[in-house]
């Protein structure tokens, strides 16, 4: 199963961003873009958020672009939007109650 990703890279926080309307998962990591490491942080946070392996997750496409493709290896595509969907939502809800400790 392939997931599309945008990724924005020397984020200040690495997490799960939007599902945007082309498609893609918005993701932030928050190390820079050099040799490689925002790669090995977004491979890392998929399969956090998938509860898999990080041997299962590879990146295909996108190696030095912002738009990357994942593969993950013994998930269905069906599980992994619903995983994602959840994980996003849990983030949102984070965020408000951060914001309501602010005020």
């Amino acid at each position: 199963m392939r997931l599309a990703l945008r990724v924005q890279p020397g984020a200040r926080r690495t997490a799960l961003v939007a599902r945007l309307a082309s498609g893609e998962w918005k993701v932030a990591v928050a190390v820079p873009p050099v040799d490689g490491r925002a790669n090995d942080a977004v491979v890392e946070l998929v399969s956090d958020l998938l509860g898999v392996k990080r041997r299962q997750v590879t990146l295909v496409r996108g190696a030095s672009a912002r738009s990357k493709v994942v593969e993950v290896e013994g998930m269905s595509a069906e599980a992994a939007e619903q995983r994602l969907e959840e994980a996003l939502a849990a983030e949102g809800a984070k965020g408000d109650a951060g914001d309501a400790d602010d005020e």
